[in-house]
């Protein structure tokens, strides 16, 4: 492939390698039939799902005050008593919580036609994985999925000072593959962090992954490229090197 512009690639994890949406919504059908069957909800059991989903939206978490395991809990506990009324149920909440997690790691999965991409640039660039969140989630959903092996080196945002897209955790993910920004392309599937932090970095590319053909808002950072499937990469990456090769 000669990649010899391009040194390495970031890729954040969850909805660019693998589909995170998809199995927390596992994970909520799972806490559905569990209302249902065990505990005789009907309706309620959706609805208390979407609250929690929303809740999940909205989520300001901060280590030092408490930990991912009790904040999620208490979405539950909020969520179910909001939806029934009566007493905090602690229990049944932390039942939900529980079902939902593992339901949604067992689902996190890196596809085969993925983990063939990811070895095969592996032999042309170095890579980097970039990711966002709590430090013990992300762990947990790397672990669930058996990236590690795929990557020169897995950065955790939740593990460092500052998360995407604050330039600093590029400039250190940078310097643990020994390149410079201008030789590095970051691929993720949000605009806010992926392809913001990439910008504020000054790496040289920033690949949005738009699986759903989502219409950015105007004030929306502009990637340099756009792409339906992270599939797509490695003829990306060698058409950003034939640009290079050519401007050279």
């Amino acid at each position: 492939m000669g990649l010899s512009r391009v040194r390495a690639v970031f890729f954040d994890l969850d909805n660019t390698l693998i589909d995170t949406a998809g199995a927390s919504r596992r994970g909520m059908l799972e806490v559905i039939k569990l209302l249902q069957s065990k505990y005789h909800y009907k309706e309620e059991a959706k609805i208390i799902c979407d609250k929690v989903q929303v809740k999940l939206s909205k989520e300001c978490f901060h280590p030092y005050n408490t930990c991912i395991t009790d904040l999620r809990t208490s979405h539950w506990e909020e969520a179910i008593q909001e939806t029934k009324g009566g007493a905090a149920n602690r229990k049944l909440a932390e039942e939900c919580y529980f079902l939902w997690k593992s339901t949604r790691l067992q689902h996190m999965t890196l596809a085969e036609d993925v983990k063939a991409m990811l070895t095969e640039l592996r032999k042309e660039v170095r890579l980097l994985l970039l990711t966002n969140g709590d430090k013990q989630t992300q762990r947990e959903k790397i672990e669930a999925c058996a990236c590690q092996s795929y990557f020169d080196a897995v950065v955790v945002g939740g593990e460092q000072r500052e998360e995407k897209p604050a330039p600093s955790i590029f400039y250190y993910c940078c310097s643990l593959l020994g390149v410079q920004p201008g030789d590095c392309v970051m691929v993720g599937d949000t605009l806010e962090t992926d392809i913001q932090g990439g910008l504020n970095a000054g790496l040289k590319a920033t690949v949005w992954i738009n699986k759903n053909g989502v219409v950015p808002l105007k004030s929306s950072p502009v990637p340099h490229y756009i792409v339906s499937s992270v599939l797509e990469l490695p003829a990306l990456l060698q058409s950003i090197d034939c640009k290079v090769s050519m401007s050279a």
